[in-house]
């Protein structure tokens, strides 16, 4: 198959995450940057790549990149791009774009332009005037920066995050990508005891279940590209089963989710059934004040209220009070979480976080801290 360079969008924070799960899936990384990776692969790394990235948006292939200072230079390169390689005749496409810093910054001009000269190539290719465009969707991006032009091809649809097993949900829900990137950074591993005591619609454990089952987060939902003529249909039909032979159903995976609020619970054991993960997590509503650590070594990742409701502070300097004592009185348990409170280690630990890391929930900038426990014996 011919090689085709592919970029796999992430938000700002992650991009390391997404980089280590594209060499897991084998494919040449060729460039990191804010927010995308870009990696060599072919049509079969299209659906891989969609099936099996947890923590990226969603996968491109760039079709074309140059520079443009005129709209006849932005006319005649987009023309020049391989579009019949890509679009049918009654393939429905739409343009979207961004510019900054740029000569051409009218976007709604440029995706005009852009719209036009894919237009004019296709109806060289068919020999058509007119085209019914009720066939296939296709979304084409041009981002211009510092008259740079990058032309995309978006192949994921509705973005990765988007796992389908979200079939009940509560307020202000972490994303999916973002819970399984925490996961990933985190030592948990099979065997060890996770817990999530805030767990919402249980978005963490069920990530954390996935992983641990070897679940591809794409398995049970649909991409866009999976209606192109130009991808095989049987290169889906081989990656699902591949991924579906994939699990391991004989994983210890050990998770136990709660949460304050009984709708929530409810909420997540739903979830979590839906994504195929029930059997190895264990839902109670309780109280974080409630909660106690039986095991060594175990891990908590979670996603605590923020507090940024009137009225909320004193029920979050509660949780953070609990949280300190329960860290202080179990030094082999670890603790990983996500807060919009730059000083959560002043408020609630009362000492820095072994490391922290900048993300993003949403559009929601939030810190990544992470709090080491004792390391377990070797082996252990």
């Amino acid at each position: 198959m011919a090689k085709l360079e592919l970029i796999a969008t992430a938000t700002f924070g992650l991009e390391a995450v997404v980089k280590r799960e594209i060499e897991n899936l084998n494919f040449k990384i060729l460039k990191s940057e804010d927010a995308k990776i870009t990696y060599l692969g072919d049509k079969k790394a299209i659906v891989k790549s969609n099936l099996w990235l947890r923590c990226a948006d969603r996968v491109l292939v760039k079709l074309g990149e140059f520079n443009a200072f005129s709209f006849e230079e932005l006319f005649q390169q987009t023309k020049a791009l391989p579009w019949e390689e890509w679009i049918p005749e009654d393939g429905k496409f739409i343009v979207t774009g961004t510019s900054v810093k740029s000569k051409l910054y009218s976007v709604p001009d440029c995706q005009a332009i852009v719209k036009k000269a894919i237009v004019e190539k296709l109806k060289e290719t068919y020999s058509q005037e007119w085209f019914k465009e009720i066939g296939p969707e296709y979304t084409i991006k041009v981002t211009i920066l510092k008259d740079k032009v990058t032309i995309t091809l978006d192949t994921s649809g509705a973005g990765l995050h988007k796992r389908g097993y979200r079939v009940r949900n509560v307020a202000a829900p972490i994303k999916e990508t973002l819970a399984a990137a925490m996961v990933l950074l985190s030592y948990w591993k099979e065997g060890r005891l996770l817990l999530d005591p805030f767990c919402g619609s249980g978005t963490i454990p069920i990530e954390a279940a996935m992983i641990g089952k070897n679940i591809a987060p794409g398995l049970n939902r649909k991409f866009i590209s999976e209606e192109w003529p130009s991808i095989p249909k049987n290169l889906w039909k081989e990656e699902r089963t591949a991924a579906f032979n994939a699990i391991k159903n004989d994983s210890v995976v050990r998770i136990k989710a709660s949460d304050i609020l009984p709708s929530a619970v409810k909420a997540a054991r739903e979830n979590a059934i839906e994504a195929g993960v029930d059997d190895c997590i264990d839902f109670q509503v309780k109280p974080f004040d409630k909660i106690s650590l039986e095991d060594a070594y175990g891990i908590i990742i979670c996603n605590p209220p923020y507090g940024e409701r009137i009225g909320e502070k004193d029920e979050i300097r509660r949780i953070y009070s609990h949280m300190k004592k329960l860290m202080s009185e179990n030094p082999t348990w670890s603790l990983y979480l996500v807060t919009t409170d730059k000083d959560f280690e002043k408020h609630a630990m009362g000492r820095p976080a072994d490391r922290r890391r900048k993300l993003y929930n949403g559009r929601l900038e939030v810190t990544y801290y992470q709090y080491y426990g004792e390391k377990p014996p070797r082996g252990g």
